[in-house]
């Protein structure tokens, strides 16, 4: 049975050649960047908080009362759809256009309405909280209308102590967005 990682047998270019990469598919939705700790973490202290929420609606299912369990459960499948929806926030991108994941929203920009994607230095939400720093975000800018909402800044969940992070994500989707939308 062969393995799938590398060995001191078998060369790179061999596996390489055998088993596509996953960033191929141009058609698929992929986020350009990973999603940072605070992020992850908020989403695991979250799931954390379900499973006890779980293990509540257990005990009180075993004791007799079934309403209180049924709402135990419910509260802990929001809780857990909540957590899944934090993970997904961000900047999605593919052939089709930029995807902006807000946590109750999402807008999809088509490539050829995007006039601009660039960088810029402004106050930015710190942990997407009120409060606000000087940092750098991400700005796309639309043919029509106004610019997309920025929710790609080094002092968001993804990006916060983690500048070169967060300068790999916004040349990654200016990238693609010189590439598909025609401009430079």
């Amino acid at each position: 049975m062969p393995l799938p990682f590398l060995t001191a047998e078998r060369d790179y270019d061999e596996i390489a050649a055998a088993v596509p990469l996953p960033f191929e598919d141009r058609d698929r939705w992929r986020r350009p960047y990973r999603p940072g700790p605070w992020r992850v973490g908020g989403s695991a202290l979250l799931l954390l908080l379900a499973s006890y929420i779980l293990l509540c609606a257990v005990v009180i299912a075993a004791a007799g009362s079934l309403v209180g369990a049924g709402v135990c459960l419910g509260v802990a499948v929001l809780i857990i759809a909540f957590s899944v929806q934090l993970v997904r926030v961000g900047i999605w991108v593919s052939a089709q256009g930029l995807r902006q994941v807000g946590l109750f929203s999402s807008l999809t920009v088509r490539w050829q309405d995007v006039a601009s994607v660039r960088t810029v230095q402004q106050p930015v939400r710190w942990l997407g909280l009120p409060r606000t720093v000087q940092g750098q975000a991400l700005i796309v800018g639309r043919r029509t209308g106004e610019p997309v909402r920025t929710v790609l800044t080094d002092h968001n969940g993804d990006f916060l102590s983690r500048a070169e992070a967060f300068d790999m994500a916004a040349d990654a989707i200016e990238g693609w967005a010189a590439e598909y939308s025609g401009r430079p």
